[in-house]
């Protein structure tokens, strides 16, 4: 069996360099235009039709969004997501150099079965194998396998630059226009949290029902 090899994996594309991630701002923002020329589809989790939109941008390399991903998440999740008041979306803010993160993106993105967020859940959880020192395309090439994907997938995945393109977009736009500056940030409607904390979180979504 063959895989991309280190050099094939990380020249998806040509680097694109966030300037240094800045600290969250301690008091919420409006922000305006988050749904408008929006290229990479949306990804909902709960009911479409909720009153209350959340939606996330993360890093699939960060600890902070791994943190955010098992520990905040899920009591958001059973108290507002599951009850239907509250639809959640997690959008790519890759930021590191050697494109590990745009890779996992894209994985989730290909996932067979509308899989996008198990296969989040299953790179968070081996965060630690696949995003640090190493070569990082055995285990997404395991874990991919295990969402149902081919070998020929992955690598039709990770070669589809309209879909990385997309990615790419996605975050500058977010930098550019929405002010992210460091993942996780995380957006009520159209407020802007200061944090992504359980308490703040939910302060917003309570004002907004």
């Amino acid at each position: 069996m063959t895989t991309p090899n280190r050099r094939q994996f990380l020249a998806l594309s040509s680097a694109l360099m966030l300037t240094p991630l800045l600290a969250l701002n301690a008091d919420a923002q409006t922000v305006n235009g988050l749904f408008d020329g929006i290229t990479l589809k949306d990804e909902v989790m709960g009911d479409v039709n909720a009153k209350v939109t959340i939606i996330e941008y993360a890093s699939m390399t960060c600890p902070h969004c791994k943190t955010f991903h098992e520990r905040v998440l899920p009591t958001i999740k059973e108290k507002y997501i599951d009850t239907g008041k509250v639809k959640y979306i997690l959008r790519p803010f890759p930021f590191d150099g050697d494109r590990r993160g745009e890779a996992a993106f894209m994985l989730a993105k290909c996932a067979p079965n509308n899989a996008y967020y198990p296969m989040i859940d299953a790179l968070f959880a081996t965060q630690g194998t696949w995003a640090g020192q190493g070569n990082p395309v055995p285990e997404l090439l395991r874990i991919s396998k295990l969402s149902g994907m081919t070998e020929a997938d992955f690598k039709a995945c990770l070669g589809n630059q309209e879909l990385l393109t997309q990615i790419i977009q996605g975050r500058n736009k977010a930098v550019q226009e929405f002010g992210v500056r460091s993942t996780p940030t995380v957006f009520v409607n159209s407020e802007k949290l200061g944090d992504s904390s359980i308490d703040s979180i939910t302060k917003a979504v309570e004002a907004a029902l």
